[in-house]
């Protein structure tokens, strides 16, 4: 018999016993209350240190080391805790590309955000979308989670030293789930019972995992033909029966996913309404939103307490992003019926953040950084490798009104190397013109920080990363023009609805959708953009080189390969259009683009390919960006932008004259 099942009681009773207090846990009589913490980190994205790989400074407004913080003051506030992780863990800085591109970490060695989660203790995670980013051996590597992968087994290698769980992706050969679905965690808690006296109890709380589904469309190159994947609901309801045999206290459902009242699919990104409508499931933890809950953006939503933090009636939470925050659950447990049941009207969740204040930030545990250090010299020596120079800034400041400065380098380069590659492979296509998409992925999400600043001057690696934030792949598709229009309609839809007869003020932005699916297409072509009209009847004056675009007119498209499987669910793409599907890391194309120019000049770039269509509006037409940049925007012949007021928290409200902007 194995004793590893065994191992974490022993510990627990090792410990116990060394401070006096080892005694046989007590049945827990009627009346019996108890407070238990659940503690929820998410979408970290490998930001372990508060650092800025960018810009090359410290950052203290993110990183897992504040949290870590956090972490420790929860445990010293509430007797009992225990604390999960919602994944999109391993992904998302230089840093993790650094580990898993640049100079994998070997079978024996440990990824730097997981020596980091090691060093706090967790209890269980799950795995995002972004988990899959690097492939499954990878993947199967770095979390020590012996997979079956193109009919060969992998060796178990160093993971995190807590289980993962995950019940929706499944082995597409023998059926069988790619990680264990579902376990339970056993703790002895602290309890009071009806007269005062405090006892220790056990606690049974099982944990189950989900990821976003779509997974198979974002990630079809790492996942086509490998795994299969279920909806979250059918995957609860497959497991939940297994968890209910082992009578656990409470089931905690830990879903990479967000809140979405829309009718359920069974490919549903954000499925967490629907997941905490099910019976058996007491507690739900929540990620890839990239937000946080309890909070404002959810308020109004159907049987949603966006105050309280419940949903259907269920203790929820999402801690935010980036280690930014951490997701606290204070549960109210009373026993009744021989059974622990959750006191409403004692429980709520909440977000605490790093930084409660603009400029006070908690500090960062002292225990976290020397994990890391020989990892993250290693990182920050990488990305100082000179690539070239440039005479322009390239920025992403004002992406969104039209500076596709910064864009227009990753356009450039991934439309170079299409037409160098393709007719090689595809000789017949070579006459077919080729275009180039790309979209600006910070445009200040993450704060005013959290966007492309590429000065003049030397180019180095860090440039790059700056210019290409994800780790994708280049691919093209073969297209028409009709496909390019809808292509921008949809991407247009990154604007609300004008209308020139209002007085006040008026949001250019539609926050719902990602600047990341605000694609920009260059290439010899030239477009309109309507924001005085409905989405989908946006686009207007579609040229190339010069001319009107017919929709039977055929077009190369150089894009990534999340785009070219339906990432964003443009419509034409969904991965059966691809003509071109590399292997070579978009960044890693930019950043040899740039050497091979050695110097860059606006001439080395191709123009702007839109602008707004006029509009006189009444009252000002407005949006948000970093502080005291207006002038970047002029020096790149974007006119009409002047601020109106500064946010107070490095950012400010600009407004924009669409009767100008060009």
């Amino acid at each position: 018999m194995s004793l590893r099942p065994l191992l974490p009681l022993l510990a627990t009773a090792l410990l116990a016993g060394c401070a006096g207090t080892a005694t046989k846990p007590a049945v827990a009589p009627d009346g019996t209350r108890a407070d238990v913490a659940i503690l929820e980190t998410t979408d970290v994205h490998a930001n372990v240190l508060g650092w800025d790989y960018f810009k090359a400074k410290p950052d203290p407004t993110v990183g897992y080391e504040r949290t870590a913080t956090l972490i420790r003051r929860a445990r010293a506030e509430f007797p009992n805790t225990f604390l999960f992780d919602s994944g999109d863990t391993i992904q998302g800085t230089v840093l993790a590309d650094y580990q898993a591109l640049v100079k994998p970490v070997g079978c024996t060695q440990e990824l730097a955000i997981y020596k980091a989660m090691d060093a706090v203790g967790y209890d269980g995670g799950t795995a995002g979308n972004h988990e899959f980013n690097y492939g499954l051996p990878f993947l199967s590597q770095v979390t020590g989670t012996p997979m079956t992968v193109d009919g060969k087994a992998t060796p178990r290698c160093a993971g995190p030293r807590f289980p993962l769980v995950l019940a929706n992706v499944f082995d597409a050969h023998d059926g069988q789930p790619i990680f264990t679905p579902w376990t339970v965690v056993r703790k002895t808690i602290e309890a009071y019972t009806a007269d005062g006296s405090r006892i220790e109890v056990p606690l049974k709380v099982a944990i189950i995992g989900f990821t976003p589904p779509p997974i198979l469309k974002w990630d079809q190159r790492n996942l086509k033909g490998k795994v299969t994947v279920s909806g979250v609901v059918e995957a609860a309801r497959r497991y939940l029966p297994q968890i209910q045999a082992q009578h656990p206290d409470l089931v905690v459902a830990i879903l990479h996913g967000g809140l979405d009242t829309a009718p359920y699919t069974g490919d549903m990104e954000n499925g967490g309404w629907y997941l905490a409508g099910l019976p058996g499931i007491d507690v739900l933890l929540l990620g890839h939103s990239h937000t946080e809950f309890p909070g404002p953006h959810y308020q109004g939503m159907k049987d949603v307490d966006a105050k309280r933090g419940f949903v259907r009636g269920k203790p929820a939470v999402m801690g935010g992003f980036f280690g930014k925050d951490l997701g606290v659950i204070k549960l109210a447990l009373q026993r009744t019926g021989g059974r622990w049941a959750i006191d409403d009207a004692d429980t709520h969740s909440e977000v605490r953040p790093i930084c409660p204040q603009k400029h006070a930030c908690v500090p960062a545990d002292p225990a976290i950084a020397p994990l890391v250090a020989q990892a993250h010299a290693a990182t920050v020596a990488y990305v100082d490798t000179p690539i070239g120079t440039s005479t322009l800034r390239l920025s992403s400041y004002f992406a969104d009104e039209g500076d596709m400065a910064a864009l227009s380098v990753v356009n450039a380069a991934q439309r170079d190397y299409v037409q160098r590659e393709l007719p090689k492979l595809r000789p017949e296509l070579a006459g077919v013109p080729v275009l180039s998409a790309a979209a600006a992925f910070r445009t200040g999400f993450g704060g005013p920080d959290d966007y492309t600043d590429v000065p003049p001057g030397p180019l180095t690696l860090r440039s790059a990363a700056d210019l290409y934030f994800y780790p994708n792949t280049l691919a093209a598709v073969k297209t028409d023009g009709a496909g390019v229009k809808a292509w921008l309609e949809k991407s247009a839809a990154r604007f609300n609805r004008i209308d020139p007869a209002k007085t006040g003020e008026q949001k250019l932005i539609n926050s719902r959708m990602p600047g990341f699916n605000f694609d920009q297409i260059q290439g010899d072509l030239a477009y309109v953009i309507d924001v005085g009209k409905p989405v989908g009847q946006r686009i207007e004056s579609l040229t190339w080189q010069g001319k009107l675009v017919s929709p039977q007119q055929p077009f190369i498209v150089a894009t990534n390969n999340y785009r070219a499987s339906g990432g964003g669910n443009f419509p034409g793409l969904d991965g059966s259009n691809i003509v071109l599907d590399t292997t070579d890391a978009v960044r890693e194309i930019v950043a040899a683009w740039l050497r091979r120019t050695g110097t860059l000049d606006r001439a080395d770039l191709p123009a702007g390919s839109w602008h707004f269509a006029p509009m006189k509006t009444r009252g000002p037409v407005t949006f948000t960006a970093a502080g005291g940049k207006q002038a970047i925007a002029a020096m790149d012949g974007v006119t009409g932008i002047r601020q109106l007021r500064a946010d107070g928290d490095g950012t400010a409200t600009y407004a924009i004259d669409l009767g100008a902007s060009r």
